[in-house]
């Protein structure tokens, strides 16, 4: 990929890196070569990024390029935005209360260098700001009040503002993002497109096990599509990538949302994609979607504290209670008698104004259809682990205990699971979904409806192998390709 450094006057340029090509603002605007470049990495680091001045239509016109713009034009207007400061300043209240608590005065500037401040004590807190204003060089402000720091401004800065004592060390980092995180293997041609794969080693309960992620990444270079795993720490780095799998759990209060909406607005080809997380990891908001739309589920009530004495003349018990944003099993729990639900009850609008009761389904097995830009992809029977109501048992020592699995080809699987399954997770988007059912006799019951659903290498994949890795890549460079086709038209 080509590097380029734009400043408004190379001459002015301080700093001495191998392998990047410094070029004035001017000439990046006008000059036809850099309009048809392909592959290119563009570091704005004009003096201004005004509206409408030079440094702004740098970042502007390198995205209309199909380049990759360090700011963008989101990043120039979110620095802007008070809003936006003080909402960055509640995120990183923890960090900033630690990287900050030894200063003795009112006030502090930090100066980020890609990520980076000269002192070790700021690393955290400087890559955290670097992953949400995506700009080379940068400089916060914070301000005590009351005891606690706050974020005040954040700005970029031109290169010609660093101080002469930190010329080596920006060098030194620089250098060293501009050569990425790892060597890469030769290869006997460049790749057609790049993807990031989103994913948390330490995760317990992973979307995808190693196995599986060794099949997505060789499935996709099979299509030309060169695969980099990356995890929360390479937030600023998504500007490379044309694409964006998140392969760990999702949800909205969490980097994984960040991660989509980011790279949504670098024009990548993002799954999961921010709208199927905002929607499919809210059980209230799922409630509401399939009862307007007529898709059979259990009996359900969206409880609030003012309609708790309804639980059990319309469900009856034992029924189950859910947390909004409970995943893997987690925040479910199934009440047996009165006693257990008002402390249930009470435990869960502690956490949340709303929550759901579901009437209880007892069923061997719940069916998950996997569907994949509107179409079923993969069909497996989850059955209960042994003694247990759901799919997982979790004890007391922090361990899981799950039910076998069974996979069989989509065309063997119940016509009306199927086509309920697709029908749902329809209503969502047009991205890869998990929708869990359970069938008694002719009637099925979607249970809910997953974004970031499990696939992993002997389960999910067990009646297409490769295939279903080999699909789900067509899909993105499909996706890639009509990307860069729009970028071509406009």
């Amino acid at each position: 990929m080509n590097i380029l450094v734009v400043v408004n006057n190379p001459i002015d340029w301080p700093l001495k890196i191998q392998g990047v090509n410094v070029v004035s603002a001017w000439v990046y605007l006008t000059d036809p070569q850099y309009m048809e470049m392909n592959s290119t990495r563009v570091f704005n680091l004009c003096r201004s990024y005004r509206y409408q001045s030079v440094g702004y239509y740098v970042s502007l016109l390198a995205a209309a390029r199909g380049h990759k713009p360090i700011p963008s034009v989101t990043t120039i207007q979110d620095v802007k935005s008070l809003t936006i400061i003080r909402a960055v300043s509640d995120d990183l209240d923890e960090t900033m209360q630690e990287s900050l608590a030894t200063i003795q005065s009112n006030a502090f500037t930090l100066s980020i260098y890609f990520g980076h401040n000269m002192a070790k004590r700021y690393e955290r807190l400087s890559l955290e700001l670097f992953n949400l204003f995506q700009a080379p060089f940068l400089r916060a402000h914070f301000v005590r009040e009351e005891d606690r720091w706050q974020l005040q401004s954040i700005r970029p800065i031109a290169a010609s503002e660093i101080p002469e004592s930190h010329i080596k060390f920006v060098v030194d980092v620089a250098t060293g993002f501009f050569s990425g995180r790892r060597a890469r293997i030769a290869r006997k041609a460049p790749p057609r497109y790049t993807m990031a794969i989103l994913c948390n080693q330490e995760e317990g309960n992973k979307p995808s096990n190693d196995g599986a992620l060794e099949r997505f990444e060789k499935a996709a270079e099979k299509l030309g599509i060169e695969v980099e795993m990356i995890d929360r720490d390479d937030f600023a780095r998504l500007a490379e990538f044309d694409a964006l799998f998140i392969r760990e759990t999702t949800s909205v209060m969490h980097h994984t949302y960040r991660f989509a909406r980011r790279a949504e607005a670098e024009g990548l080809v993002v799954i999961d994609d921010s709208k199927s997380i905002l929607r499919c990891t809210n059980k209230v908001y799922l409630a509401e979607l399939l009862d307007r739309y007529d898709i059979r589920t259990p009996k359900t009530i969206i409880v609030h504290k003012d309609n708790v004495d309804r639980i059990i003349p319309e469900l009856g018990l034992p029924c189950v209670l859910k947390q909004p944003d409970s995943s893997f099993s987690q925040g479910v729990v199934k009440v047996e008698n009165e006693t257990q639900l008002q402390q249930e009850v009470s435990r869960l609008l502690d956490k949340s104004d709303l929550m759901i009761a579901q009437e209880f389904i007892s069923t061997p097995f719940d069916w998950r259809i996997g569907v994949l830009d509107k179409r079923p992809l993969y069909a497996c029977k989850y059955y209960m682990a042994r003694r247990h109501w759901q799919i997982i048992q979790r004890t007391g020592e922090g361990e899981s205990n799950f039910g076998r699995v069974e996979t069989l080809p989509v065309e063997l699987a119940p016509r009306q699971v199927v086509r309920t399954a697709v029908k749902a997770a329809n209503l969502i988007g047009d991205g890869l979904y998990g929708v869990d059912l359970k069938q008694v006799e002719r009637q099925c019951y979607v249970i809910e409806v997953n974004d970031n659903p499990s696939i992993d290498a002997g389960f999910e994949d067990d009646v297409l192998k490769d295939e279903l890795y080999f699909r789900i890549m067509e899909v993105f460079l499909r996706r890639i390709e009509q990307t860069k086709f729009a970028w071509a038209r406009s």
